[in-house]
């Protein structure tokens, strides 16, 4: 399904046991519906990306909905476990054109218009990314941002740049977050910046991969998962259709 206006729908899924419906759009809103006999009654809707939403990929078995968008992230949202836990996945160079997953593994498969296949993990217990603080001042080391105009007067200073932490969420400077690492657990596969104590505080383990990465060397724009015989059917913007043997990754 296209669209060309904002707030249409572009994505959508549906579960035919509990007939609800998700459905994504190009504001980055996921909507919920469920279907009656002759009615369609709004559920929910939510909001977690900066794009809007490319992908979504349905879980039954475990009620987890996975969406895809155009700001390069991948969203997991826990609709069964009515704790509103949403987990950030960034493995990507470019926008999500297509999800899907394996079931029996609990893999997720990630295509991008940057040509990458991602299969994510999604056995391991992962951990959700802490919201942006907002400060006037850096919460290490307390210099002033440059917009803190009565703190840069009263200590004589210039104001500094804010940045965030990407583990503790803190308001940070860059001499306080001059290290990058990944942090796979929080979804963050390639390094992000964080502050120097958290970067103390992570440990190898910790920094160990959660998902591997493939080279399809195309545009992908659709992904099909076979699970009986373990293949990956991609087609791409090169209207070249490619089957993928799956089995050394999805195992």
């Amino acid at each position: 399904m296209t669209a060309a206006a904002r707030g249409v729908p572009v994505d959508d899924r549906f579960d035919v046991d509990t007939r609800h419906v998700f459905i994504g759009d190009h504001s980055g809103q996921v909507t919920i519906l469920k279907l009656e006999q002759e009615n369609c009654n709004l559920i929910t809707t939510f909001r977690g990306h900066t794009g809007g939403i490319t992908a979504l990929c349905w879980d039954p078995v475990q009620r987890v909905l996975f969406s895809g968008s155009s700001d390069h992230s991948i969203i997991m949202w826990d609709i069964g476990g009515r704790k509103g836990t949403a987990i950030e996945l960034q493995g990507h160079n470019d926008k999500i054109q297509s999800l899907s997953y394996a079931h029996h593994t609990r893999q997720l498969i990630s295509c991008g218009a940057d040509g990458g296949i991602v299969v994510w993990n999604m056995e391991v217990e992962r951990q959700e990314t802490p919201e942006w603080l907002d400060s006037d001042s850096c919460q290490k080391c307390d210099q002033p941002f440059f917009w803190n105009f009565k703190q840069m007067w009263d200590s004589k200073t210039i104001g500094l740049r804010q940045h965030h932490c990407r583990k503790c969420g803190k308001a940070v400077c860059g001499k306080c977050s001059s290290k990058r690492s990944s942090i796979p657990l929080m979804g963050f596969e390639f390094e992000v910046r964080v502050c120097d104590s958290c970067f103390e505080s992570i440990t190898d383990e910790e920094r160990a991969p959660t998902a591997t990465f493939h080279d399809s060397k195309q545009n992908v724009t659709h992904v099909h998962f076979d699970a009986t015989r373990v293949w990956l059917l991609t087609s791409g913007t090169d209207r070249i259709i490619k089957l993928w043997d799956m089995t050394p990754v999805v195992s």
